[in-house]
Formats: C-alpha cells, structure tokens, sequence
C-alpha cells in the first residue's frame, strides 16, 4: 500500500523492551503464586508494537486499528522480567497489514501468533463511532 509516498514492505519490523509491571499481571492465584503477564496486557503490548511499527509510513490523519488476533500464550512471565515484543510486516492487502507477533522474556519464548490491523482515516472513525454512539444513547 502506498501512503504518503512511502510503501510498507513485507518484512517492516519493530522491536520494544518493557518490564512487566503490576498492571500487567495477573494475581488471583494466590499469595504463593508470584504475580505473571496476563495474556490480555501481552497481546495489547503486541498490538501496540505492530501499530508503531508502520505509523511512520501513514499519512497525517492516519491510523491503524487492530481487526484480528490469533496468539498462543506459551509461558508465564514473572513481576520485574522484561519481554521484547516484535511485530513483523508480513502481508499488506489495500488497508490490511498482517504481521507476526512475538514476545520473548529473558528465558523463552512466551508469545507467537498473527494480527491484522486496518489503515483507518482517524476523522472518518470517529464521525462513525459517535454516530453509533449516539444511537446507542437513544435506546438506553
């Protein structure tokens, strides 16, 4: 896809370094069972990695938002460790972008799968969102 003369290629890659920190943890499982990555805060790590991974390549007004999301949660990942995500550019198809996700920690592999996001017109977005809204306003 071209936009604003660049094109997103197969291959456009990011990689990001976070520690896991208390909001990202699951802690139900009891005192004795230390706090882990939840598997919803690493997939919106991975999505948020692939977002910024073709943001440069967008035109002003433009976004992304993510449509599909297929990943394994392979392995817990303790409180303090830090976890590399990576977003990989595997197929473009007019505003669709499907990249390989990834999240490793210092000792394994604990995240793999896909993800789509489509280009979006952030105005137009949000004209549709508060329209819908509004409607959801009128029956409640």
């Amino acid at each position: 896809m071209v936009i604003m003369g660049t094109v997103i290629k197969i291959g456009t890659t990011l990689e990001r370094k976070l520690i896991v920190k208390d909001a990202d943890c699951i802690s139900f499982l009891g005192k004795d069972v230390k706090p882990s990555l939840a598997s919803p805060c690493m997939i919106a790590h991975m999505e948020v990695t692939a977002r910024d991974a073709v943001l440069p390549h967008l035109a002003e007004g433009q976004d992304t938002v993510g449509t599909h999301v297929d990943v394994s949660h392979l392995g817990a990942t303790p409180l303090g460790d830090e976890v590399t995500y990576k977003a990989v550019v595997t197929a473009v198809d007019g505003r669709k972008i499907t990249f390989d996700v990834e999240a490793v920690d210092s000792c394994e592999t604990v995240g793999r799968g896909a993800h789509e996001r489509y280009v979006i017109d952030v105005e137009r977005f949000a004209r549709g969102l508060k329209k819908k809204f509004g409607q959801v306003q009128e029956r409640g």
